[in-house]
């Protein structure tokens, strides 16, 4: 009994060939939404408290799929993505213990050609809650407003992960609801990782 004929073989090979569809292309990062987690240390550089603090923020991001952009002829885009940030602010040394927070701020990327690393820069802020101590010189009460500026570069490790790097301002105030107003400013760095689903 015949299986296959050499003619029978071909045939089957070029059919094979044919009908194989070509590998999906590789969806552009901008045009995914991303979970970004990140830590790093700050240290306070000004505002009105006499403490000396050092923060170690831990942020989770949510970054939206592209809602604004320009793409280039080169391959290369310059995109804006909505971030919703959860922040949670250990502070190893300065009057408080401990940060809650939440913030809302736009992610500006430019993206290279092939869309294998960016730069990035966002700044926003939201509001928090922190274990104010009543001590004069610290936070005036537990409710904080925060803002924060981010400035960065991302690298791709695989089609879904990313390596992201960045330097990282943050405020830390309540508005002036007490009297006085001990404001933290802070500013140190962040590594992290995220990943586009």
């Amino acid at each position: 009994m015949r299986f296959c004929s050499p003619l029978n073989f071909v045939a089957l090979l070029v059919c094979s060939s044919s009908f194989a569809g070509s590998p999906a292309e590789k969806l552009k990062p901008w045009l995914e939404q991303a979970v970004d987690v990140e830590t790093g240390m700050l240290w306070k550089v000004g505002g009105d408290t006499a403490f000396n603090y050092r923060i170690v923020p831990f942020f989770v991001s949510r970054r939206s799929s592209e809602v604004f952009g320009f793409h280039f002829s080169d391959g290369s885009a310059l995109t804006l993505r909505n971030k919703y940030t959860l922040m949670a602010n250990w502070m190893e040394t300065g009057c408080e213990n401990r940060y809650l927070g939440v913030a809302a701020a736009p992610s500006i990327e430019w993206w290279n050609p092939r869309a294998t690393w960016s730069v990035f820069g966002s700044a926003g802020g939201g509001v928090g809650v922190l274990d104010a101590q009543g001590v004069t010189g610290g936070e005036g009460q537990d409710f904080t407003f925060n803002w924060y500026g981010q400035l960065g570069v991302s690298a791709e490790l695989t089609q879904r992960w990313t390596l992201r790097g960045s330097a990282l301002f943050q405020h830390l105030s309540n508005g002036g609801q007490t009297n006085p107003n001990p404001g933290l400013n802070a500013l140190g760095f962040t590594l992290g990782v995220g990943r586009s689903f």
